[in-house]
């Protein structure tokens, strides 16, 4: 992959991210937050689970290695799991934009939450990111099914289409 496959990956993830935020805005909070006995237990949950490793993975290729992930309980409503994608997501935009070809390739060294230290090439890490968004996002597409709300296609097929279309 290279730089220009990267930023459409995130632009694709981004535009992902929103789609879903905004299927779950009509849900009340009780939804919301209601255990499904899912992977984690809401919707909340969930979307939370998709930040936390966004933001932990942004800090991991900028040299930090935090110890523990963002806690769901941190984001009691819709609103300020909004506000914190929007800020990795313009954080995570300008490190993409600063990146060069020969930066994909090279290894980057990480610790794990446990502390364990690894050496992963950032094309790589970059590649999981959005595969696991998109795992997740799918379980959140389960989810609504069960609280009877509309779930959204985030297919990356409907992504282009709807590029090509200037949505």
């Amino acid at each position: 992959m290279n730089r220009q496959d990267i930023l459409a990956l995130y632009d694709y993830n981004a535009w992902a991210n929103a789609r879903v935020l905004a299927a779950v805005e009509p849900l009340a909070q009780e939804a919301f937050r209601r255990d499904l006995k899912n992977s984690f237990p809401s919707v909340r949950d969930t979307l939370a689970h998709i930040l936390a490793a966004e933001w932990i993975w942004l800090r991991r290729w900028q040299g930090e290695s935090p110890s523990k992930l963002l806690a769901a309980a941190d984001f009691p409503t819709l609103a300020g799991l909004e506000e914190r994608y929007a800020a990795i997501e313009q954080e995570r935009r300008v490190f993409l934009e600063g990146l060069s070809e020969d930066r994909l390739d090279r290894p980057f060294q990480y610790r794990d939450t446990a502390g364990n230290a690894y050496a992963l090439p950032l094309v790589h890490s970059l590649q999981h990111v959005v595969n696991h968004g998109t795992y997740h996002r799918g379980q959140i597409t389960t989810m609504l099914r069960q609280l009877g709300a509309k779930p959204v296609s985030t297919d990356m097929s409907r992504f282009y289409l709807d590029r090509q279309a200037g949505r």
